[in-house]
């Protein structure tokens, strides 16, 4: 039997078409055994032919070893043409990409932030009083109030409420109807898309929308396998859901924290990557950035199996698929 821990981490890169949208998904797999890996996946057959489904989902063929090439190709993955990819780190811009590019990577998602409108600045800043309130377990009359000094929050509340059919088929014409048939859970996740929700003039909205819910669900899952209790649990997801909101916002992250009244455990990881959630945070970092080899280090210094990591990142990623297409849901 293969030890647990020399199976080979995988992780998935999203790439974007050449407008900017989240578009695919790119497999980046680390030292260790890919045989094992390639089992897995085998094992796992309906995960990996549901993130195909849902997008083009790719892998660099030369990286691989042929087993997990040929496992991946059987859940109708595709190997990845070098020249169809170009990675972009400065702010992106359309018209100067080549022709024949079909997927952008890199880091121009984490760019500066175009100077948003009186009305987009207000409505995240209501989006974030939401949080809160939902973070403190507020009464629903106080979340419905809010909601009525933003239209536009309310309005994609109500329409994304209606598209997903939590009404059993009635239509939700009410805030409060709405809250109640969501739940707290749904409304946590429907807030974390309203943050990240596409902006008119602010092409790395839903780029962020992708990171920061494949980060929020992965710490999520990792939180549980490494044996936190449910509020810990609850706590990692906002980590990651907030690790983002100053690119998005171009804030510092003290900034965009001060008006928040976050447990310390969620400023230490944000604020210096302290903690069990901050390791967790500086882990999926790592990978972001295709460090494989120091996410495997700090995996091994939490104890937490490789195969049981990427049952979480598989995870994550199909969850982070549901939020986009939640997010076009709501806005049509």
């Amino acid at each position: 039997m293969t030890p647990t821990n020399s199976v080979a981490l995988l992780f998935f890169r999203v790439l974007a078409d050449p407008r900017g949208r989240p578009a695919a998904l790119l497999l980046e797999c680390g030292a260790g055994d890919h045989g094992a890996l390639a089992a897995a996946i085998g094992a796992g057959v309906d995960n990996f032919v549901a993130l195909s489904a849902a997008m083009p989902c790719l892998f660099r063929h030369d990286a691989l070893a042929a087993p997990l090439a040929e496992a991946l190709q059987q859940q109708r993955w595709r190997a990845l043409a070098p020249a169809a990819v170009c990675r972009v780190d400065q702010r992106l811009v359309i018209d100067a990409l080549p022709a024949a590019i079909a997927w952008l990577d890199g880091d121009w998602c984490m760019t500066p932030p175009p100077t948003a409108t009186g009305a987009q600045a207000a409505s995240r800043a209501t989006a974030l009083q939401m949080v809160q309130l939902v973070a403190d377990d507020a009464d629903t009359h106080a979340i419905e109030a809010l909601l009525r000094r933003d239209p536009a929050l309310s309005y994609n509340l109500l329409r994304l409420v209606n598209s997903i059919g939590v009404g059993g088929g009635r239509r939700i014409t009410s805030f409060s109807q709405a809250l109640l048939l969501l739940g707290r859970g749904q409304l946590r996740r429907w807030l974390n898309l309203m943050l990240f929700a596409a902006r008119q003039g602010d092409i790395r909205s839903t780029m962020l929308l992708a990171r920061v819910a494949m980060r929020a669900r992965a710490l999520e899952l990792l939180a549980k396998v490494h044996g936190l209790d449910k509020l810990h649990q609850e706590q990692a997801f906002m980590t990651g859901m907030f690790s983002l909101l100053g690119v998005l916002f171009g804030m510092t992250v003290a900034e965009v924290l001060a008006p928040l009244c976050l447990g310390e455990a969620v400023h230490a990881a944000l604020l210096r990557r302290e903690g069990e959630l901050g390791i967790l945070l500086s882990l999926i970092e790592a990978l972001e950035q295709g460090d494989l080899a120091g996410a495997a280090v700090r995996l091994d210094a939490l104890q937490i199996a490789r195969a049981d990591f990427n049952d979480a990142i598989i995870d994550a990623a199909l969850w982070m698929q549901g939020a986009l297409q939640e997010s076009q849901a709501a806005h049509g």
